[in-house]
């Protein structure tokens, strides 16, 4: 499945599609880090990132680190 396909699909599954920073730190999530590693991945704060995820999970209705990325690897963008 091409990036493209997989944005349609997050798209139209989910009431507010996920932005394209939430879909990277989303697929740093599947990642042995912290936060604090990816903030440093991506050029922004610690604070930044956690903010990030708490929008995705809402977004994606999960409640856990490892609940994002089995619902990452259910919609293809694994």
């Amino acid at each position: 499945m091409s990036i493209l396909e997989a944005d349609r699909t997050v798209t139209t599954t989910l009431a507010e599609p996920l932005t394209r920073r939430e879909r990277v730190v989303l697929s740093e999530l599947a990642e042995d880090v912290t936060l604090e590693e990816i903030a440093t991945r991506l050029f922004v704060t610690r604070n930044t990132v956690k903010s990030q995820v708490r929008s995705v999970y809402r977004k994606i209705g999960v409640s856990t680190r490892a609940e994002a990325v089995a619902w990452a690897e259910a919609a293809g963008l694994r």
